[in-house]
């Protein structure tokens, strides 16, 4: 397979318009309720193969009705999951995400199952057939985080396959403690700008990079939301702007944003074209609600980046 994205798989409950929690014992009313899959690997799994790149899930769930959900949701999108561990003992991963007006997110979490990961869960023989390993949702898995995980990594490139990371919010925050025993075995990480920021406690996306790059990291990718992202290698580096669409829903557009780029990456492309693509399809991801309902196959993706270069 092209990419194997390892790990957090999430049953996110989406609630919209929700601009204020209600004070205790008070009740407010939202217009829109959705039950998708998500979790990072989960999202980026399924818009990679919306793509049309090969790709396998692994991760641990819950022996669950939203377990299933899970496990339907990504055979449905052609991801294989054989990767994917039940655990009988504790239930899968659970999120209410209340979206605001202005499509900004606000989550309650459930870590679950993926808190029960851990490095003998995994399934070598399957790890073994992948180009790129992508692991997902760092911080948020504390039986992985850390040496297990830098563990993982260092085997996988010593195999001759590419690395990649993203992060998530650390609410312990600890952030470079847990995480900089897997830099050096991390050969394209995608952080977003302020999980960069806590990371290494600066605010300049170039700073940042140098900063990352020292530990050997060959292509960075800090995501900015709105403001678009900052890529570079050792050899160049460049801003690519945010692609204007309809914003609905937030949720899961970083996710995107990494499928996009690892969707470029697998074929071969520069730089640029690379970010342009995962450019795009982080702006598909928002127009509607959910992690990965408005995420289409490449042609129609490459088509946000025609549209926005023409206007």
């Amino acid at each position: 397979m092209d990419v194997l994205s390892l790990g957090i798989y999430v049953t996110d409950v989406l609630g919209r318009p929700i601009d204020n929690f209600p004070e205790k014992g008070k009740l407010v009313l939202f217009d829109e309720l959705e039950i998708h899959a998500g979790g990072c690997a989960n999202n980026t799994a399924i818009a990679l193969s919306r793509l049309g790149v090969s790709v396998g899930a692994m991760g641990k769930i819950g022996n669950d009705h939203f377990g299933e959900l899970i496990l339907q949701s990504l055979t449905e999108n052609r991801v294989d999951t054989t990767g994917i561990l039940q655990d009988v003992h504790t239930n899968t991963s659970f999120t209410f995400v209340s979206i605001a007006s202005d499509g900004e997110r606000s989550f309650c979490h459930f870590i679950g199952a993926n808190g029960e990961l851990n490095e003998g869960d995994l399934n070598w023989d399957i790890i073994k057939t992948t180009k790129i390993l992508h692991i997902a949702g760092a911080f948020v898995m504390p039986k992985f985080d850390g040496h297990p995980m830098a563990n993982v990594l260092q085997k996988a490139k010593g195999l001759g396959i590419t690395t990649s990371l993203d992060t998530t919010w650390d609410a312990s925050g600890k952030w470079l403690e847990t995480l900089e025993p897997c830099l050096p075995y991390v050969d394209i990480f995608l952080p977003s700008l302020t999980e960069a920021e806590h990371l290494t406690g600066l605010f300049e996306p170039r700073d940042i990079s140098h900063f990352l790059r020292n530990y050997g990291i060959h292509t960075i990718g800090i995501k900015m939301g709105e403001q678009g992202s900052y890529v570079s290698t050792p050899e160049e580096e460049l801003f690519v702007p945010a692609y204007s669409v309809n914003i609905v829903d937030a949720t899961g557009a970083g996710d995107a944003y990494v499928a996009g780029f690892l969707a470029g990456k697998v074929k071969g492309w520069d730089l640029k074209t690379t970010a342009e693509l995962a450019s795009a399809t982080g702006a598909a991801c928002v127009t509607q609600i959910g992690t990965t309902a408005g995420i289409k196959n490449l042609e129609e993706t490459l088509k946000i980046c025609q549209k926005n270069k023409m206007s």
